[in-house]
C-alpha cells in the first residue's frame, strides 16, 4: 500500500533529524527575535544621547512593525506558492543584510527606513519557521518541539537585554545591529541544506520529490530506530485553496482564533515588554540600572516558555492558553502597585514568564495547527498580520497613555484587559489540537460550536 508523506512522517520516532531541523529553525528565529528585542535597549540609548525623542522612538518601532506586517503576508503567499524553504531563506537574508546596514546608519531617518526593511524579513521568519517545524514533527511531540523552539528563540529577550547592558554603555548601540546581522547571515549559510517540506510538495502535486525526501529521512532514522508501519487512513486528495477560503464557513473559526491570539500576543510583548527599560528610567533609574533590572525580568521568558515545552502535550492548547491568560491579567494589574524595586522586579519576572508561557502555547504551537497544509502559511500570515497591525498601534498607544498621566498603571491595565479577552475567546470558541495529525481536524466546525471536534480521518478534513 502506498502511503502519503504525512502518514509516513507522522509515525516516525523522535530522532536526531528532528533535533537538527529544530536547531536550524530556532537559530533563524533567535536572531529574528533578538533583532526585535534589541529595540528596547537601542531606543533607550538613542533617547539618552539625544539622537531621538520618545516620539521618534515610537516611529522607529511602528515602521518596523509595518514592515513586519507586509513581510508576514508576503511570507504566507510565497511559502504556500513557492515552498517553505524558499521563503525561509529569502527572509533571513533580507533582515540579516539590513541589520548590518543599520549598524552604519548616519542619522535617525536612515535608521527608521532600515528598520522598515528589517521588518520585511523579521515578519516573515516566524511565519515560515513555526509552520515548517510542525510539518516535520510527529503529532505526539509537536507541542513539545514548538515550545522548545519558542524557548530557544525567546531566550533572545534575555540575551538581548544582557547584551544591551554590557555593550551599549561601553561600545554603543550600533554593535547590537552588527551582532544580529552577522549571526543571521551565518545561519543563512548553515541551513541551506534543510529539505523542503514533503507535505507542501505533495499538496502541490510534486509527489515524487516529496517521496524522495521522506525516503532519505526514513533511511537516516532507521539506522537507530525501528520504524513502525504508517497508519492507514483515507487518502486526502490534492486541493486548491484561495486566500478567501480562510473566511469561509469551515475555516473562519480557526482564522478568527488565530487573529485574536496574534493581536493579544503582539500587543502584550511589544506594547509592554520593549518599553520596560524606558518605564524604569522614567521612574528615576539610570540607564545602566534600568537595563540591569530589565534583564532580570527578561529571564522569566525562558522559564515561562520552558514550562510550556514540558506541559504543552500534557495539558493541551485550549485550556492551557485560557488559564494562563487570566493568570497574566491578575499579575499585570498588580505589577505597577509594588512598593519596592525588589517586589516590582519579581512581579515583572512573573508577568514575563506568564506571557511567554502563553506565547509558546498559543503563538508558536497552536496557531500553525489551525490550518490545512495548503493554507498553513497564508492562514498563519493573515493571523500574524492582525497582530502586526496591533503592534503598529501599540507604541503610539503606550506613548499617549503614558503622557496622559496614566503612566505604567494605564499600560498594564490595557494589557490585563487584552489577556482577559483572549482567555474568554479561546475558552469559549477554542479548538483542541493536541496530538492530532495536522490535516485531520475541523471538518464540520462553525463559529459557536463548543469544545473540540471528534477526531476524523485525514481524508475527511477540509473537503
Amino acid at each position: 500500500m502506498k502511503y502519503t508523506a504525512a502518514q509516513r512522517l507522522d509515525r516516525l520516532p523522535e530522532a536526531p533529524f528532528h533535533r537538527r531541523l529544530a536547531t536550524m529553525i530556532a537559530a533563524g528565529i533567535f536572531f529574528d527575535t533578538f533583532d526585535l528585542y534589541l529595540a528596547s535597549g537601542v531606543m533607550l540609548a538613542l533617547a539618552s544621547s539625544g539622537w531621538a525623542t520618545m516620539q521618534q522612538n515610537a516611529y522607529f518601532v511602528s515602521v518596523g512593525f509595518i514592515g513586519m506586517l507586509i513581510g508576514a503576508l508576503a511570507a504566507g503567499v510565497l511559502g504556500d506558492r513557492y515552498g517553505r524553504r524558499f521563503s525561509f531563506q529569502f527572509n533571513l537574508m533580507v533582515f540579516g543584510l539590513s541589520s548590518l546596514a543599520a549598524a552604519f546608519a548616519p542619522n535617525m531617518n536612515s535608521l527608521v527606513i532600515l528598520r522598515f526593511v528589517m521588518g520585511l524579513g523579521l515578519g516573515a521568519e516566524v511565519i515560515v519557521g513555526y509552520g515548517m517545524l510542525g510539518e516535520f514533527i510527529p503529532p505526539s511531540r509537536r507541542g513539545k518541539w514548538s515550545a522548545i523552539l519558542n524557548v530557544t528563540a525567546n531566550s533572545s529577550l534575555l540575551v538581548s537585554t544582557v547584551a544591551s547592558y554590557f555593550i551599549i554603555p561601553h561600545f554603543g548601540w550600533r554593535w547590537m545591529f552588527a551582532i544580529v546581522g552577522v549571526g543571521a547571515m551565518l545561519t543563512w549559510v548553515a541551513r541551506k541544506k534543510i529539505p523542503e517540506s514533503p507535505r507542501w510538495l505533495e499538496s502541490v502535486g510534486r509527489v515524487d520529490e516529496a517521496s524522495a525526501i521522506v525516503d532519505g529521512i526514513e533511511r537516516e532514522i532507521a539506522k537507530s530506530h525501528t520504524l513502525p508501519e504508517p497508519q492507514s487512513t483515507a487518502s486526502r486528495p490534492q486541493q486548491t485553496f484561495q486566500l478567501k477560503d480562510l473566511f469561509g464557513a469551515k475555516l473562519v473559526r480557526a482564522t478568527l482564533l488565530g487573529m485574536v491570539i496574534n493581536v493579544v500576543t503582539f500587543s502584550g510583548l511589544y506594547g509592554f515588554i520593549i518599553w520596560v527599560p524606558t518605564f524604569l528610567m522614567k521612574s528615576g533609574m539610570t540607564m545602566s540600572s534600568s537595563l540591569g533590572y530589565s534583564s532580570l525580568m527578561a529571564s522569566g521568558s525562558i522559564v515561562g516558555a520552558g514550562a510550556a515545552a514540558f506541559l504543552s502535550d500534557r495539558i493541551g492548547r485550549k485550556w492551557g492558553i485560557t488559564v494562563i491568560s487570566f493568570v497574566a491579567a491578575v499579575i499585570g494589574v498588580a505589577y505597577p502597585h509594588m512598593g519596592s524595586v525588589l517586589a516590582t522586579t519579581l512581579m515583572g519576572w512573573l508577568l514575563v514568564a506568564a506571557m511567554y508561557f502563553g506565547g509558546a502555547l498559543a503563538f508558536a504551537t497552536y496557531v500553525p495547527e489551525l490550518f490545512p497544509t495548503e493554507l498553513r502559511m497564508r492562514g498563519t500570515a493573515v493571523s500574524n498580520v492582525a497582530g502586526r497591525l496591533a503592534s503598529i498601534a501599540a507604541p503610539q498607544v503606550v506613548v499617549m497613555v503614558f503622557h496622559a498621566g496614566w503612566g505604567i498603571t494605564g499600560v498594564t491595565c490595557i494589557l490585563a484587559g487584552l489577556m482577559i479577552f483572549q482567555g474568554l475567546v479561546v475558552g469559549i470558541f477554542g479548538i483542541e489540537t493536541r496530538k492530532r495529525s495536522l490535516d485531520s481536524q475541523f471538518d464540520e466546525i462553525r463559529i459557536g460550536d463548543s469544545g473540540a471536534p471528534a477526531a476524523v480521518a485525514a481524508g475527511s478534513a477540509y473537503k
